[in-house]
């Protein structure tokens, strides 16, 4: 990896000694199942070649000392201090409160990251973040937490100190992701079972719209307040139900599709993505990809007009794959607003898809997209 000598050396200049630890986080693809995580569904994610990297170290004293190694930014503070300082630092001290509060002493730290993660690009770059800094301060620490710990905390950090009510998804992927492997995960026991990804042929493809999103915005927490409202008035009837997980479309037909057509939509959708998940999970068991593509498409659309969470340009990037021979399935992935499609494409189109979608996005958008070709990767780890 380049940036690891980049990153050492700027460590060493920085701390005059060199990092004790490095460590690789990825970011996350999610191949069906979007917005469903926070509402104790399924999702079937996994960790890409796509990662953060941390050069760390202990300190002998209190003091906190990060630096943003690709903005050159750095933050000063101490561990006996730590508050949102509502930038990028506090994907770092988040999980440090986090640990604080479970019990444990921290002595201060050095630390200077990096990556190959595209921000904003809905691959889930805080989460490799979080769950990179949660490992490394185990690690050095030797706090004694497994993985399903750290990545809880992780997800606790962003929701309680970062302010986004993310799902567990995001952080359960790109810690405990397996090479060659997506992981059939349930968000509400959090059981998980890893299968192989036969795609012989086939290339996951994300297409960059290059529209900046952020999860911390009003717009996604509304989508989790309005699912949350639906299980309110649904519980009037149903007592037993806990979250739209346990919700059917016989349910919402009945009593939410004449009464609230705005939160039947929005309850629909997930009810739906969920079923999508399931019967994606038996497509790929069977080794029918071209039925798994139906699927995506179908996800795109249940997002873009029942969940509302697409834009324009994710929008024309699925409609432009739906057009272009050897591509199986698309659709948008990630909190939504922006970000990437994800797209299945036959390795032998793949020259003509990069051509085709590129020149076509420009041409309508006036914009240039990205486009990363990804390998399923393993999850947070030691770099040896």
């Amino acid at each position: 990896m380049d940036l690891l000598p980049a990153l050492a050396n700027s460590f060493q200049s920085t701390f005059q000694e060199a990092p004790t630890l490095f460590i690789c986080s990825p970011g996350r693809v999610n191949l069906i199942g979007e917005h469903t995580d926070y509402n104790e569904g399924f999702v079937l994610p996994a960790a890409i070649d796509k990662a953060i990297y941390l050069a760390v170290g202990p300190r002998t004293d209190n003091k906190l000392h990060f630096v943003a190694y690709d903005i050159q930014k750095t933050f000063t503070g101490s561990i006996d201090h730590i508050e949102p300082t509502k930038s990028w630092a506090d994907y770092i001290l988040g999980v440090l409160q986090q640990l604080q509060q479970a019990g444990h002493t921290l002595r201060g730290l050095n630390c200077v990251f990096g990556g190959a993660i595209p921000m904003g690009a809905g691959l889930s770059s805080s989460a490799a973040l979080e769950n990179a800094v949660g490992f490394a301060t185990n690690e050095l620490f030797g706090l004694g937490l497994d993985r399903l710990a750290l990545l809880r905390l992780s997800q606790k950090s962003e929701n309680e100190f970062v302010g986004a009510k993310v799902g567990i998804m995001d952080m359960f992927a790109s810690m405990m992701g397996r090479a060659g492997h997506v992981i059939k995960l349930d968000c509400r026991s959090l059981e998980y079972a890893y299968a192989p990804l036969q795609m012989d042929g086939i290339r996951i493809v994300l297409c960059d719209t290059r529209v900046k999103h952020s999860l911390v915005t009003s717009e996604y927490n509304t989508r989790r307040a309005e699912c949350e409202a639906g299980v309110r008035y649904l519980q009037v009837f149903y007592p037993e139900i806990k979250s739209l997980r346990d919700v059917t479309m016989a349910m919402l037909d009945e009593h939410l599709k004449e009464s609230n057509p705005h939160l039947y939509r929005r309850c629909g959708y997930v009810v739906r993505e969920n079923q999508r998940v399931l019967n994606g999970v038996a497509a790929l068991e069977a080794d029918d990809i071209a039925a798994f593509g139906q699927l995506m498409y179908a996800s795109h659309e249940g997002l873009s007009h029942e969940y509302e969470v697409s834009c324009p340009e994710l929008d024309l990037l699925v409609s432009m794959a739906r057009h272009q021979p050897g591509v199986l399935g698309a659709r948008m992935m990630g909190g939504g607003f922006g970000g990437c499609t994800i797209n299945l494409v036959r390795e032998d189109a793949l020259d003509a898809f990069t051509k085709e979608i590129t020149s076509q996005y420009f041409a309508q958008t006036g914009k240039d997209t990205y486009l990363h070709v990804c390998k399923i990767e393993d999850g947070t780890h030691l770099v040896r």
